[in-house]
């Protein structure tokens, strides 16, 4: 079953949110200059357009706290972000701004996703912790559920299991704080790299 969506519309002083493409459609085809954009919640839909309906705005994310993802499609293998809840990056906190690219990310070439998405978890952990932010957000079920507690099957290579130690370390220091990490779907995660989306 298909995930309901919601398309916040607006052209000149008129402005609002539908849960149907159609409706949308119909809407928007009337007025040349319209602005519309789908979204997974009927929040997320009005704080876009509260905002102003700018289509700069990547997401409108509602909770504080520091965002993390990894990413291919770029053409240069895996790339990571870490971002705050409107999408500005973070990684410049913990890492030399000489090694992130022009888009702020940081590539990690020659690895897999989700190695690149433990990386960005460790990178999110260590900016939450250092700010004193009680909350870390990912969309990976595999980095939340399992690798960064450690569960992580004995084949996989000597770096990638490393790095689950470490942040497994993290992991526990953030949570023994009062710190909490939270899955969110990709499409709500600021920090998304955007390369899967049309």
């Amino acid at each position: 079953m298909a995930k309901k969506k919601y398309y916040a519309y607006s052209f000149g002083k008129e402005q609002g949110v539908t849960d149907n493409w159609p409706e949308c459609q119909d809407i928007v085809s009337r007025a040349p200059n319209a602005k519309y954009k789908g979204f997974e919640t009927r929040d997320a839909a009005e704080r876009w357009l509260a905002a102003g309906a700018d289509y700069k705005i990547k997401h409108i994310a509602g909770e504080a706290g520091v965002y993390f993802d990894a990413g291919t499609g770029a053409g240069n293998g895996v790339e990571i972000n870490v971002s705050d809840a409107r999408g500005s990056g973070l990684l410049w906190k913990v890492l030399p701004e000489k090694e992130l690219n022009e888009s702020g990310h940081y590539p990690i070439p020659g690895t897999t996703n989700n190695f690149g998405e433990l990386s960005a978890c460790k990178y999110a952990l260590m900016i939450a912790m250092r700010a004193g932010i009680q909350k870390v957000f990912g969309d990976s079920s595999l980095i939340l559920d399992y690798w960064s507690k450690g569960f992580i099957k004995k084949e996989m290579n000597e770096e990638t299991q490393e790095l689950a130690r470490e942040v497994k370390k993290l992991r526990f220091l953030f949570e023994q704080n009062g710190g909490q990490l939270v899955k969110i779907s990709g499409g709500s995660n600021p920090a998304d790299l955007g390369f899967h989306k049309g």
